[in-house]
């Protein structure tokens, strides 16, 4: 993993970035569905970090190879996404 992030870091960053502007832009969701869905995308970013950590642990769930690689950026990139979507959107907003 240490790897991983150490390649994929310009990636991460972006990620992280696009994620934070995207969570500012849309703000905290108001109202019982969207916190509903807001519940669903916390659900989302842990399944992405057990994705990303899934690779380091030998067994059944792991993907050899290169693919395995695309498998574990991608989900480490989500999770990058969803985290910059929450801080962005904790920020207060100045009027």
């Amino acid at each position: 993993m240490p790897i991983l992030v150490a390649i994929a870091w310009p990636g991460l960053l972006a990620a992280l970035l696009i994620g934070a502007s995207t969570g500012r832009w849309a703000g905290l969701p108001a109202g019982r569905g969207p916190r509903l869905a807001a519940g669903f995308v916390v659900l989302l970013a842990l399944a992405a970090g057990a994705a990303a950590l899934a690779g380091l642990a030998p067994g059944p769930f792991t993907v050899p190879g290169r693919e395995g690689f695309w498998l574990e950026t991608a989900a480490l990139m989500l999770a990058f996404y969803l985290a910059g979507c929450v801080l962005g959107a904790a920020l207060t907003r100045r009027a």
